[in-house]
């Protein structure tokens, strides 16, 4: 029998969690929910699955348990819903800062690949001996240790072992990326005591470790004097742009590398080639042999910071014969996992229906820019063989091969 004492204590917790719970409420301003539906009806797991956002927003508000559900560590963060919510609510936040709370009590959701990365945020944090991240790197690159212009790499070096498997080469996007600054005259830095940006961790709800890793890159960038950081990971540059400035100052531009070279093409900086079989801009209409390409948006460079255009800026230079899925920007589907966490049959389902979407237009190649999306895409398709006809082809990786650099 429970001692009075324990009994005590679990009802006072109790009473601490509700008042935490209504804090996120008001932060999060989940009051403003009027139980539309709007955001189940946009809600990629609710067609699959038995997921509701209103629903999870009502039990809060209705002062019920929602701290052990599993399903607050289902949600995609995609923000499908808070594009569509006219009331202002931040789900996406709500969720995350439940997690928060659920995390202090040891409560987590499922990591689709065991704990391979808590060992990888482990690996991230300072030790003894220096990391050797950088042995993507060969000679002909041009990259420098003090500089204006940073190249931050995120976990690519990391991703390239874990998932060789999948043959999910991601340092090749890192490769590309250098390569393409080098044929601008650029010499990027690129640092080997770069840590992880901890979105991942930030969204599982462990703020702590992920300040810590914060305030470690922002003080190796800023003491290397840099003035603009470039990323080709969307969660990295989300992290940085919208994270980070929450609990710290930063003294220097951020942008992503299809901005960087959209911006060089419109100052007529950069001129691009079409690939063999592909026609760019202003070529003679395409004939039946030249390839269709298409592009994937990710859901943190496209709904989270509204960059939709630059990446096909970039790519319509190359491939004239452009098309677009059926969801696409704002609407788009994402690649049905976040963070790594609660990967089911749903996320499955999520994966095949954004793929149809890509056959249905005739495209050969599928581009995104990011590398989570093609390490999610290309998971899918492994276990599927000879049912996808289409090459996932990651955007820094497709500009470098136009610009004849791999």
């Amino acid at each position: 029998m429970k001692s009075e004492k324990f009994i005590k204590t679990a009802v006072k917790r109790e009473k601490e969690n509700v008042s935490v719970i209504s804090d996120i409420i008001n932060r999060t301003k989940a009051y403003y929910c009027v139980e539309c539906g709007k955001c189940t009806s946009a809600c990629p797991l609710s067609r699959f699955g038995d997921y509701s956002p209103d629903r999870m927003v009502e039990r809060a508000l209705l002062g019920l348990s929602v701290k052990p559900d599993l399903r607050i560590w289902s949600c995609l963060t995609c923000n499908r819903c808070k594009e569509l919510c006219t009331y202002g609510v931040q789900y996406p936040e709500f969720i995350r800062e439940l997690r928060s709370l659920a995390l202090e009590e040891r409560e987590r959701g499922i990591c689709a690949h065991g704990e391979i990365f808590s060992v990888m945020k482990l690996l991230a944090l300072p030790h003894e001996n220096p990391q050797k991240r950088l042995y993507w790197l060969s000679e002909e690159m041009k990259v420098q240790e003090k500089g204006d212009i940073l190249y931050f790499t995120g976990c690519l070096p990391y991703f390239d072992i874990v998932f060789r498997d999948l043959e999910v080469h991601t340092v090749e996007i890192a490769r590309s990326t250098v390569k393409i600054l080098n044929k601008l005259g650029i010499a990027p830095v690129v640092m080997n005591d770069e840590v992880c940006c901890g979105h991942d961790l930030f969204w599982s709800g462990d703020t702590g470790t992920f300040k810590r890793l914060a305030y470690i890159n922002i003080q190796n960038i800023m003491s290397r004097g840099v003035k603009k950081v470039i990323f080709s990971c969307p969660e990295g540059y989300r992290t940085f742009k919208l994270d980070y400035p929450e609990f710290f100052d930063l003294d220097f531009e951020l942008i992503h590398i299809s901005e960087f070279l959209s911006e060089r093409i419109e100052e007529g900086k950069l001129e691009l080639k079409p690939l063999p079989g592909l026609r760019g801009r202003g070529a003679e209409p395409h004939s039946r042999t030249d390839e269709t390409v298409t592009y994937h948006d990710p859901c943190r460079l496209g709904r989270h910071l509204g960059v939709y255009d630059a990446p096909r800026r970039v790519i319509t230079e190359i491939a004239r014969n452009f098309v677009e899925m059926a969801s696409t920007r704002e609407n788009s589907l994402c690649c049905g996992t976040s963070g790594w966490t609660n990967c089911d049959s749903f996320c499955e389902e999520i994966r095949r229906e954004r793929l149809r979407e890509c056959i249905n237009t005739g495209a050969k190649i599928m581009i995104t820019s990011c590398p989570k999306c093609l390490i999610h895409f290309k998971c899918h398709m492994s276990n599927r063989k000879g049912e996808y006809d289409i090459e996932i082809v990651p955007f820094e990786v497709f500009v470098a091969r136009a610009m004849g650099l791999v």
